[in-house]
This record gives structure tokens, C-alpha cells and sequence, in this order.
């Protein structure tokens, strides 16, 4: 709107340009409570993943090196101990994973060391892997408990 104003000094006229916001301010209140109204009726977007019928084989048990705080190294495949000592371990995961073509197929292979051990025992370890081309190398965690 525009609003002619007179100056009191003189008698010349001039035109003073001003914008109201307290409409627009109003009109976003009201969407924003609608959206916050709204929002928790919105199911989220699923995603409807293919299927597909029953794998031909069951996943692998990941092999196991574990590094104990006393630094000794022995490798694990689910209760059974299967080598003591680290170049024993890293050649029978070689062994292991040389029949298969694969990477993705590959056995994986999970380096479960105690917190207090060293953190160049478990490079060491990893450095022995990466020297036979180990592949699927994880490190095994435990959730934190809160």
C-alpha cells in the first residue's frame, strides 16, 4: 500500500512504500502447525525389496583369528580351534580361500581382539592377511551397552 504523507515543513507530497508481514508471519504459523499436526499420520516410504526362493547353501561361519591379551594368536571356526599360532592361522585361511573363485563367496574372516591388547599385534596380524590376499577382513565389536 502506499500512503501519501505530508512534510511538515514544506507542502510537496511524497509517496512512502511499506509492506505489512504480520499476514504472511500468520499464514506460516498455520502451515507450520498443520505440518506438525500431519506428520505423525505420514507412514514412511517402504521399500519392497524381490524374492527370491531358498539359497542353494547356507551363509558361511565367518574363520576367526583371535588375538588374546597375552599375545597369543590362534585361529576359530565357531568352537573348535583349528591353528595356535599366526603363520599356521593365515595359512589355513589361505587354504581355505584359494578353492574359491569368488570374492564375494570368499569364507570371511574376522580378527576378534582383546581390548587391551596391542594395536600393532592386530596390524600385524593384518599386514600377514593382506601379504596372502586374504580377502573379506572384518574386525569383531561389541555393541555398546548404554
Amino acid at each position: 500500500m502506499a500512503l501519501l504523507a505530508r512534510r511538515v515543513a514544506g507542502s510537496r507530497r511524497r509517496m512512502l512504500a511499506d509492506i505489512n508481514v504480520v499476514p504472511y508471519i500468520d499464514v506460516m504459523l498455520v502451515l507450520v502447525v498443520i505440518l506438525m499436526v500431519a506428520a505423525p499420520f505420514v507412514n514412511p516410504s517402504l521399500v519392497n525389496l524381490p524374492s527370491v526362493g531358498k539359497s542353494s547353501r547356507a551363509p558361511d561361519r565367518p574363520l576367526e583369528i583371535v588375538v588374546r591379551a597375552d599375545g597369543r594368536v590362534s585361529l576359530r571356526e565357531g568352537a573348535k580351534e583349528l591353528a595356535a599360532d599366526l603363520p599356521g592361522a593365515v595359512a589355513l585361511v589361505r587354504k581355505r580361500q584359494q578353492g574359491q573363485a569368488d570374492p564375494a563367496q570368499k569364507t570371511p574372516v574376522v580378527i576378534a581382539a582383546d581390548k587391551d591388547v596391542r594395536y600393532e599385534q592386530v596390524m600385524k596380524v593384518m599386514s600377514a592377511l593382506q601379504k596372502e590376499n586374504v580377502a573379506r577382513v572384518g574386525l569383531a565389536v561389541q555393541p555398546e551397552r548404554k
